[in-house]
């Protein structure tokens, strides 16, 4: 006797229909909202291939790639410092977010807080603030990235220290170590290869932010970029864009080989 054979998608309860329903009514309600047109796609093709035009090739003048890279230096010092400081300030900020380390969950819970608040505030905001707390320049994004690296680095730190293996630190606490000893003994180093890797996907992230962070005066290229198009100047635009894709596309691979290697040597 043959079997039937099982069909390829099971019909849904009644209430996952309703849930289907329910998905694609928000679906096009944020459609709606994001003022989604088929016209605009439809004429957005022709307008591109104008700017492609009008763009190519980029402005390779010798005096604004002098100009561009500067901006594009000053972009890495940005992101250098900034991801730097803000790892390191996360290391501390960590240890009074994870659970069962070396404050109580009254502490634990305030501090993610706190880093779940910073991670909400976009950092092109952080470099608003900036802005206004120090002035305009290079100061105020290197503030922002190191503010953004903590709400990134903090909560990812603390997690991985949550998830060591929990036995050489309780033999420690048998011996009647300190929590302090414990977690720079056992804990810290039981975490360090997550953090050389949240930390490098950290830099990943601050290089890609400090190029954008200039269109609000918090230093680096992107202020080139906006000068660009508010002057209608788009060869020069393009230059920018290029660079920008090139330096990020070069830390990416950069950052994944030295991951690949100190994991590895500490492994």
């Amino acid at each position: 006797m043959t079997e039937l054979a099982p069909a390829r998608i099971e019909r849904p309860s009644a209430l996952s229909f309703l849930g289907y329903v329910l998905g694609l009514v928000i679906l096009f309600w944020c459609l709606a909202g994001a003022g989604f047109s088929l016209d605009k796609v439809m004429t957005a093709p022709p307008r591109f291939a104008d700017f492609a035009t009008r763009a190519f090739p980029p402005n390779l003048e010798p005096q604004v790639l002098a100009r561009l890279d500067w901006k594009m230096v000053e972009t890495l010092q940005i992101a250098v410092a900034g991801a730097v400081i803000g790892v390191i300030l996360s290391v501390p900020i960590a240890l009074l977010a994870a659970r069962g380390l070396i404050a109580g969950p009254a502490v634990n819970q305030i501090v993610r807080t706190i880093l779940g608040f910073i991670r909400a505030v976009p950092d092109i905001a952080w470099a608003l603030v900036f802005v206004v707390a120090v002035g305009l320049g290079p100061f105020a994004g290197m503030l922002a990235i190191a503010v953004d690296t903590i709400g990134f680095c903090g909560r990812f730190f603390a997690d991985d220290m949550e998830a060591t293996d929990k036995g050489p630190a309780e033999s420690l606490t048998a011996t009647g170590a300190r929590k302090i000893d414990v977690v720079a003994c056992a804990t810290i180093p039981a975490a360090m290869p997550a953090f050389v890797s949240t930390g490098l996907y950290a830099f990943e992230k601050a290089v890609r932010s400090s190029t954008i962070l200039g269109l609000v005066g918090a230093g680096g290229i992107g202020i080139e970029l906006k000068v660009g198009f508010d002057l209608f100047d788009y060869p020069t635009a393009m230059t920018v864009i290029l660079m920008i894709a090139v330096v990020v596309i070069a830390i990416e691979h950069l950052s994944g080989w030295a991951r690949t290697r100190i994991i590895g040597e500490q492994k």
